[in-house]
């Protein structure tokens, strides 16, 4: 019997507990707004799976969407007028 061993050395990173670096800190935290305005909308339309929609719920569903779009542009227009390496 021939033993089968990999012959090339492993290709993960040879630290796995290294920090994100600060720039993705920052934009991830310019994008939470948009994040939990996602999560609400999600929740809404998760509680009208298993049943009919009400009028509660498809108003619910409406002011999620609504929020999620005006966040986007608030987010949009922000990233707009901010100039990449800080120009003004």
């Amino acid at each position: 019997m021939i033993p089968i061993a990999a012959l090339q050395d492993l290709v993960t990173a040879a630290s796995l507990d290294f920090e994100p670096p600060a720039a993705e800190l920052d934009a991830i935290e310019r994008e939470l707004p948009l994040i939990q305005a996602q999560v609400e909308l999600l929740d809404a339309q998760i509680m009208t799976l298993d049943r009919p929609a009400s009028e509660l719920d498809v108003r619910r569903v409406r002011r999620a969407r609504n929020r999620v779009m005006a966040t986007r542009r608030d987010l949009t227009n922000r990233t707009a007028t901010v100039q990449p390496g800080g120009a003004a």
